[in-house]
């Protein structure tokens, strides 16, 4: 199969949504239906001994919530069309999504997973914000239709006010809660009728060309003047979809469905497929790096310690961006300048991994990693590049590290380096007295540092509350006032895991008001990777 083939029938993609959405119930399902997994996991019985497949982490089990993103592969069929989807499981815990920023970087789209009883919840609204910066197309998916919800227009009325996205609605709701019949598919005129339970996955579909068909009425009694009541509405009111549009993310096609039941599932994964994009062009600070080229390059956009214990592994994630890699083959190490070869790349299936003879540009593979690759880090076979978009993001809570022994600083260096390295937490140094600062999203990464710290580290520590609010990189093109800067503002400089300089402010006023103050040196919400 020629180059060009083997990326057209590529689909990488994440799942972004507010925690408790149906996110990972969902998950399980469009790998039920691709054929990866043969029953999903109990999700909700997380104290059992069943987890959800992409939850692996210790930590995850016992909380029940996703920790670590997970990448995830299989084949899927329309037809005689063959696919071959990565899917990018992120985590869905607000206390983690600076790890689902980042692998929003390494996408092409992405499926969003709306609660049809709340609407748009803060955490969607941040990650939309990551989606933005390179104009992901978005699937919406609306979940729990069998449950009592927001009416399926104000949902979508929520959607375009708070996301600023418009909506078209490919799929339409009949019903919800327990008067809820199935959906009405608006591009394939097929009704699909509804039954409850996680076993099912043939539901029965009835072909309707016209909705005045006394068949409707048939199936659906007094709801089908309602469903041809909001389908003439619709008509009339929503923008038909447009490719274009999707593909330049300003518009998001919306299915309803019920994942925990089976229900639309199907209908959603068969459309993304269909619609959403195949690997395009990367930019690199060099050039635009097109997919179809036949040189090998990625970067790596993610590194997880300890995927298994017993090995102390640490695996680096990569997005190939253009050409074949090849099993054994010798690529080179940008920032550290080096020709290496990759004798044992692996693919994942959440825990279970198979080893990589191939794989094309849109794939994910993982690299082992000695401590070597960071994130950022761009491989290719020949030509020195630096893929850009991978950033960090400015932390929104501190915590200073106390260390309980204190013949254990070695220790705790090396293990905050590590969970650093691979975007667990952000780690500052102090410029006044070298104390280390934890920078976090959500409290929560403060609790796995600590616990990943002593699992795997063996070092006992804990962590304090600080004054700092707000984090800034800062840069200057006028070296004097830099200076000037760094002398006055000494105790509130720290410096990042990568030596960057970053100003700590105790509230968002301060920050505020020093920007005003200091025009000629710039404040920085992200960061690239270095």
């Amino acid at each position: 199969m020629s180059l060009q083939s083997e990326i057209e029938k590529r689909r990488t993609f994440g799942i972004i949504s507010h925690p408790d959405a149906g996110k990972t119930t969902l998950t399980e399902k469009l790998l039920m239906f691709g054929g990866a997994i043969q029953m999903a996991g109990a999700v909700k019985a997380r104290k059992a001994s069943r987890h959800a497949t992409s939850d692996w982490m210790k930590i995850e089990q016992e909380r029940g919530i996703s920790v670590a993103s997970s990448v995830m592969k299989f084949n899927y069929k329309i037809d005689k069309r063959e696919f071959e989807v990565n899917l990018l499981d992120t985590p869905g815990h607000q206390d983690f999504s600076e790890d689902t920023y980042r692998v929003l970087t390494a996408v092409d789209s992405a499926m969003m997973v709306i609660d049809s009883a709340k609407g748009v919840e803060p955490q969607t609204e941040k990650l939309m914000e990551v989606c933005r910066m390179r104009n992901t197309p978005i699937v919406t998916f609306i979940n729990k239709l069998d449950r009592e919800g927001m009416e399926p227009l104000d949902i979508l009325a929520d959607i375009e006010e708070k996301l600023q996205i418009e909506c078209t609605p490919m799929t339409w709701p009949i019903g919800m809660g327990k008067s809820f019949k199935g959906v009405y598919n608006l591009y394939k005129k097929e009704l699909n009728l509804f039954a409850a339970g996680a076993e099912t996955r043939d539901f029965k579909t009835v072909h309707i060309e016209d909705l005045s068909d006394p068949k409707l009425d048939e199936l659906l009694g007094h709801q089908a003047q309602e469903l041809r009541e909001n389908i003439e509405l619709l008509e009339g009111a929503a923008d038909p979809f447009d490719l274009e549009h999707f593909l330049a993310g300003s518009q998001s096609p919306v299915f309803f469905g019920s994942a925990v039941n089976n229900f639309g599932v199907k209908e959603l994964l068969d459309a993304f497929c269909e619609l959403a994009p195949h690997p395009g062009p990367r930019e690199a600070m060099e050039r635009t790096v097109n997919p179809d080229e036949e040189q090998f390059s990625g970067f790596c956009f993610k590194i997880q310690a300890n995927m298994d214990p017993a090995h102390r592994d640490r695996i680096a994630f990569f997005r190939i961006c253009s050409g074949k890699f090849k099993k054994g083959m010798a690529v080179r190490h940008h920032r550290i300048a080096k020709d290496v070869k990759i004798p044992n790349a692996v693919i994942f299936m959440s825990q279970d991994r198979a080893h990589v003879e191939e794989a094309y540009a849109g794939d994910i593979i993982g690299i082992h990693n000695h401590g070597t690759i960071k994130i950022g880090d761009t491989f290719t076979t020949k030509e020195p590049l630096k893929f850009t978009g991978i950033p960090n993001f400015a932390p929104e809570l501190f915590r200073r590290v106390r260390l309980i022994d204190p013949m254990k600083r070695k220790q705790l260096h090396k293990g905050l380096v590590q969970l650093s390295e691979e975007g667990a937490v952000q780690v500052f140094k102090t410029n006044l007295g070298g104390d280390y600062i934890l920078g976090a999203v959500g409290v929560l990464q403060f609790d796995v540092t600590v616990a990943r710290l002593k699992a795997e580290y063996k070092v006992d520590a804990d962590y304090v509350a600080t004054d700092f609010q707000v984090a800034r990189w800062i840069t200057s093109d006028n070296e004097k006032k830099l200076a000037e800067f760094i002398r006055l503002f000494d105790s509130a400089l720290a410096e990042d895991a990568d030596g960057c300089l970053a100003y700590l402010a105790p509230s968002a006023w301060k920050l505020s008001y020093t920007e005003e103050q200091w025009p000629d040196i710039t404040f920085h919400k992200t960061r690239e990777h270095i």
